[in-house]
């Protein structure tokens, strides 16, 4: 029997091809993607971090058990150890001083991801927030593998496709999915509609988040 976690997952399907489809992707796999482009993604990214870590101490927090809690616990500890290295070593390589990032704040889409993930682990219960978690990791894992299979080898994002084609990384994706799945086989139906639509917000916003990246996309000016 399919799980709730591949069910999710084939129901995004258009939009997980559009993903790896964006000009952000298939730029990054060539090796093409222009640094400012790279590194105004990479500033916003770890903005993003840091409220997606708090998002997961909060979903251990409300986990069904100890086990569960731990892992989530380490998960939200892992985001912020791992990503913060390949984060620094892009900051030192283009220059950057941590000042840029204390003082930086969050483009558009990164403030409506990070909003809804916040809103979501404050408002909703265990189910709703894991399946709202879940495509971070999966659509990280997705895109990761499918670039490394055709980057070269001297490809300048490399220390990028290796983290997120990183086994490791997979194997932590998977403990999520049997979350998840293990949370949807316990909910009501008007719960696991939830989780559903949680799920494809989350999504959504992976692809806005590349797609502004990509764009630039700051606010309005004049305010």
């Amino acid at each position: 029997m399919t799980g709730f976690s591949d069910a999710a997952w084939a129901r995004i399907t258009g939009l997980r091809h559009a993903i790896h489809d964006l000009p952000f992707n298939r730029e990054l796999a060539a090796g093409t993607l222009a640094p400012e482009r790279f590194q105004g993604y990479i500033t916003q990214d770890a903005l993003y971090l840091g409220q997606y870590a708090r998002c997961l101490a909060i979903a251990a927090s409300k986990a069904p058990d100890a086990d569960t809690l731990g892992a989530f616990a380490h998960y939200a500890l892992g985001a912020l150890s791992v990503e913060q290295a390949l984060h620094e070593r892009y900051f030192a390589e283009f220059g950057l001083a941590p000042s840029t990032l204390a003082q930086a704040e969050p483009a558009p889409d990164c403030l409506a991801y990070t909003s809804f993930l916040l809103a979501t682990a404050y408002h909703e219960g265990w189910e709703v927030l894991v399946a709202a978690l879940l495509p971070c990791f999966w659509i990280y894992w997705d895109v990761g593998r499918a670039i490394k299979t055709r980057a070269a080898h001297d490809n300048p994002y490399r220390a990028w496709i290796e983290t997120y084609a990183d086994p490791a990384f997979g194997a932590a994706v998977e403990a999520v999915k049997i979350a998840v799945d293990k949370a949807a086989a316990g909910a009501s139906a008007a719960t696991r509609a939830r989780m559903l639509a949680a799920f494809i917000r989350s999504s959504q916003y992976e692809w806005l988040f590349w797609d502004g990246a990509y764009q630039r996309r700051g606010w309005p000016v004049g305010a």
